[in-house]
């Protein structure tokens, strides 16, 4: 896939657009964890020292509209502090008056706009919005690949428009997941976690003939082992997708998928919930699975340890509680300790891989987890494809 970069791009003196991801989690008012907006620097500072005048955009929550819970100012605050730069904030997203202050910037200074999702035509790919967007700027750069499987405006919208490339960010992702879609190295292991099997479907039936092996834990194997005809106790059952699954466990392949042989079981669904280890092969009634067990653990580990392509996307039980932690964390170990080529991916398997302090420790951890996803289901990206036009 060859895509524009930044390498293309003569950026003195102009405007340039940056499509950030800088969705992060906020705890009354001030980021709660800045693993985003960190991934984001590297395209704004390459942009500043070739002398742009840098604009970012990113989208924040699920607003309904308008709404200050959700406004950028903090996410703002906190760039400037990593960055180390001046940095103004808009009150709005497009307009006169966003145009007027990027023009009375300070030099040096970057604008972030405001939270693109205030703007309702904004996830429909609204021609206004993106028409609106793509005035502010000479050039875009499309940083974002959390976003890249959403057809937006603030990403293809602007890029039908203006003149466009690919952020460092960005880059890197596509160059990371290529490894594994081109001819990865073998063995190849795939570690599927989570709760719904459903929002893994298409990428078990696209990877199974390529790896070579699959291990799944997570709330999503209870309804691979119902549909293997063993007994789940109270845990999370898909039960629309039983004979879908089934199918693919009797299918070619199918041998391929690996489930737990032992599970933490517990009562009920709480932190201090009294738990104990069964075999995954027959969970009691009145029991619910929150975790693999520690011979799952050892067995997993030893197969990613001998891998040399790894992706791993989804925890492997309620890593929250320290209770439940020990199959994420042991996956989280092996993974780390892999001599071969490491890609972690997902929102809950990044914040799991930072809480257990591993995450220095993997060769690349994906800032997109449908994104990431779609990728590995073969699904041509519109965020990236619309940059193909400017190659």
């Amino acid at each position: 896939m060859a895509l524009p970069t930044l390498d293309s791009l003569d950026v003195e003196g102009k405007r340039v657009l940056v499509r950030s991801d800088l969705n992060v989690p906020l705890d009354e008012g001030t980021v709660a964890d800045d693993f985003r907006i960190r991934a984001s620097l590297p395209t704004i500072e390459v942009l500043r020292q070739r002398g742009a005048r840098v604009i970012v955009a990113s989208h924040l929550g699920r607003p309904k509209g308008v709404d200050p819970a959700f406004s950028m100012a903090p996410v703002s605050e906190r760039l400037g502090e990593l960055g180390g730069f001046p940095v103004v904030q808009a009150h709005a997203v497009y307009g006169a008056e966003v145009e007027a202050l990027i023009a009375d910037a300070p030099e040096g200074a970057v604008v972030v706009l405001e939270n693109t999702r205030f703007e309702p035509g904004e996830s429909k790919n609204d021609p206004e919005v993106a028409s609106g967007l793509a005035a502010l700027a000479d050039v875009f750069v499309n940083d974002a690949f959390g976003t890249a499987h959403r057809a937006h405006a603030s990403n293809v919208g602007v890029a039908e428009r203006i003149p466009s490339a690919a952020g460092r960010l960005l880059e890197g992702e596509i160059k990371a997941f290529g490894r594994l879609l081109g001819d990865p190295e073998r063995p190849y292991v795939v570690i599927l976690g989570g709760a719904k099997v459903s929002d893994k479907l298409d990428v078990i039936k696209h990877l199974l003939p390529t790896v070579d092996l699959m291990l799944v834990g997570g709330g999503m194997c209870f309804t691979l082992l119902k549909a293997g005809g063993y007994r789940v106790g109270d845990s999370l059952v898909e039960e629309s997708m039983i004979d879908v699954v089934r199918q693919i466990l009797d299918a070619p392949g199918g041998e391929k998928i690996v489930l737990p042989d032992d599970l933490v079981v517990a009562d009920r669904f709480a932190a201090d919930a009294v738990h104990e280890v069964v075999p995954g092969t027959g969970i009691p009634d009145g029991m619910m699975g929150l975790d693999i067990g520690p011979e799952t653990i050892r067995r997993f580990g030893a197969v990613i340890e001998e891998a040399e392509s790894v992706f791993w996307n989804g925890p492997m039980g309620v890593f929250e509680w320290e209770a439940f932690r020990n199959g994420t964390a042991g996956i989280a170990e092996a993974v780390a300790s892999s001599g071969g080529y490491t890609v972690v991916g997902g929102g809950d398997s990044v914040a799991a891989l930072r809480l257990l302090e591993r995450d220095d420790e993997v060769s690349f951890v994906s800032s997109g987890g449908g994104a990431g996803l779609e990728i590995l289901e073969g699904t041509n990206l519109p965020g990236i494809a619309a940059l193909e036009r400017w190659s």
